[in-house]
């Protein structure tokens, strides 16, 4: 039986927990993840973990937040003055907007918090300082 290994393209259902018990992805309710081993479409954990699974096999892994999505960082959380927001755009808790930084780069940010002249905007990934764990199961490969 073939085993996935880099350059494969596989296919896979899986369940993303947090420590706690949330639950924050799943296939489950749809179509399998597909994707090609080695070329960095998925975080390096999930990837590594699917290295060496034959189809059908399942495992369940953690994954440390620095093969996730890496540590917070706080330079990433800044302070806008709410006149610097378009006028024409309701901000508000938990959205995502995009921005562009001044070397031209496009960061996603989630807005934190919001008042009259404030809006907390955070450039970390949601998921970032958070170890991961997945329920995985390996259902095909394409070499």
């Amino acid at each position: 039986m073939a085993q996935a290994k880099k350059g494969d393209q596989v296919s896979v259902h899986y369940t993303g927990r947090l420590d706690d018990g949330t639950v924050f992805d799943s296939s489950d309710q749809g179509e399998p993840l597909v994707f090609v081993l080695g070329t960095s479409q998925v975080i390096p954990g999930f990837e590594n973990a699917i290295v060496g699974m034959n189809i059908g096999d399942s495992k369940t892994i953690r994954i440390a937040a620095g093969d996730a999505y890496g540590s917070r960082h706080d330079e990433l959380v800044m302070n806008v003055d709410r006149g610097q927001i378009p006028p024409e755009l309701e901000i508000e808790v938990g959205q995502r907007l995009q921005m562009e930084k001044p070397d031209g780069e496009t960061l996603r940010v989630t807005v934190t918090s919001v008042n009259e002249d404030m809006v907390t905007l955070d450039g970390n990934h949601p998921l970032a300082g958070e170890d991961l764990t997945f329920d995985i199961t390996l259902v095909s490969i394409t070499e």
